[in-house]
């Protein structure tokens, strides 16, 4: 017994450096960082209507990068290979966290830039419609739960890495209807992204309330040792994994399988709603803010002398 709880408290560091801390995708956001702040800054004469990127603007930019390498660069996403409620929480920050936080961050002239590209634009539209944002969304991100999916999904880098940028690309989509200030005549309403929100929330739920109400572990990933092997090869080299002698991720993982599985579908469905209704707070005070902007709007209009009226001071304008 002794033995084992020593297993289970194997440190992370037997995996190496390069599994752990992912260099190349560390320098990969870099250079993405430095594009960035050269294209907002140093060329940005170069772009038709161009202003200064805010302060306010970079900060969200470089909190994105930094939790995006958090998510998917740093230990987590090792662990997020041994334990279903890492995994989870990285789904949680990567597709509800990080992609409002990224569209905010972008000046809305390098969005126009970017779609001035019709390959991009056309699709780009067309997806960021609300109906379709929502469902699209919810719909690839349900799907990914199904078992034989996301077994199949886990156990080869081209498809993982195809399908994670693909349901990065629709949270986006759905992310854009709400916090987008590009198309001022097409944004919804208070009340409308009120409804979008909750909508959201609705068509999440069923992939949650699987995960967590099932009675037993769904994914051959997180509890057949042949496929754990297999799945951990995306993040740590084959050879390296053998040479540990780990023969599943039983050894790893200081909760039941089970529990570990539930305690996913509850810390998604937490997050869940602490984005969303922090969201909810976000869009309330807005409508709140504009509706009294709109309201001293209308008074000062009601007082302003027209021609032919008595002004204030009783003279004939």
């Amino acid at each position: 017994m002794k033995d084992l709880e020593g297993i289970n408290l194997l440190s992370l560091e037997m995996f190496g450096f390069r599994a752990l801390w992912s260099p190349f995708f560390m320098l990969a956001l870099v250079i993405l960082t430095a594009a960035f702040f050269l294209i907002t800054i140093k060329y940005r004469s170069l772009f038709k209507g161009s202003t200064p990127i805010t302060r306010k603007q970079a900060s969200i930019f470089i909190t994105a990068m930094i939790l995006l390498y958090l998510i998917k660069g740093s230990p987590l996403d090792l662990l997020g290979h041994i334990m279903f409620s890492a995994h989870m929480t990285q789904m949680a920050i990567l597709y509800l966290v990080i992609p409002p936080l990224f569209i905010t961050s972008i000046p809305d002239w390098v969005w126009r830039a970017i779609f001035t590209f019709r390959v991009i634009e056309k699709p780009f539209m067309f997806f960021t419609k609300p109906l379709i944002a929502l469902l699209v969304f919810n719909v690839f991100f349900s799907f990914y739960h199904i078992p034989f999916i996301f077994d199949f999904v886990k156990l080869n880098m081209w498809y993982h890495g195809i399908y994670t940028v693909i349901l990065f690309i629709m949270a986006i989509f759905m992310w854009w209807p709400v916090v987008n200030h590009l198309e001022k005549d097409k944004e919804l309403s208070g009340l409308q992204k009120v409804g979008y929100i909750f909508g959201n929330g609705i068509l999440l739920t069923p992939a949650c309330a699987l995960i967590i109400f099932t009675k037993h572990p769904l994914y051959d990933t997180f509890t057949d040792p042949a496929a754990w092997s297999q799945a951990m090869t995306l993040c740590v080299p084959a050879s390296a994994l053998s040479s540990l002698g780990i023969s599943g991720p039983e050894l790893l993982n200081w909760l039941p399988l089970l529990e570990d599985q539930q305690l996913g579908g509850v810390l998604m469905k937490i997050i869940q709603e602490i984005v969303y209704g922090s969201m909810l707070g976000y869009i309330f005070f807005d409508w709140y803010k504009k509706e009294n902007q709109k309201s001293a709007d209308e008074t000062e209009n009601l007082y302003e002398p027209r021609e032919g009226h008595f002004s204030p001071s009783g003279t004939v304008k």
